[in-house]
Parts: C-alpha cells; sequence; structure tokens
C-alpha cells in the first residue's frame, strides 16, 4: 500500500524526512541556506525539526513503539 494512503506510514515518512532534513542542517549548515526555491522545502523541514524538537522526538517515539508493538 502507497503510503498516501496509509496514515501510519504517511507518518512514518513525515517524520523521517523532519529528521533527516534537520541532521542535515545541523552537519552540513551550507546545503540549506536558501530559504526560497527547491532548497527553502527541506529548509523549512529542518526548522520544524529544530524548534518542534521535543515533539518530533515524541512523535518518532510513538512510531517506533506502534511499528515494533502493532
Amino acid at each position: 500500500m502507497s503510503a498516501l494512503f496509509n496514515f501510519n506510514s504517511f507518518l512514518t515518512v513525515v517524520l523521517l524526512w523532519i529528521c533527516t532534513c534537520t541532521y542535515v542542517k545541523m552537519h552540513f549548515p551550507a546545503i540549506l541556506e536558501q530559504r526560497t526555491g527547491f532548497r527553502g522545502f527541506f529548509w523549512k523541514a529542518a526548522r520544524i525539526g529544530e524548534r518542534l524538537s521535543p515533539w518530533v522526538a515524541v512523535g518518532c517515539f510513538m512510531m517506533g513503539v506502534s511499528t515494533i508493538f502493532l
């Protein structure tokens, strides 16, 4: 089933995308300097990961628990 039609898969993809963009921005900040265009899309995800990191961490934890046990 596609991630667009399965909410659990969609949530997994979005959380991993936010975490990956945040990780890249922390280690290679020059890659995500542009705030517009194609790179701006990734910059916004990294900003979400930076500002909402406790909530993103809780979401990743819940995703892991649901993947393992459900």
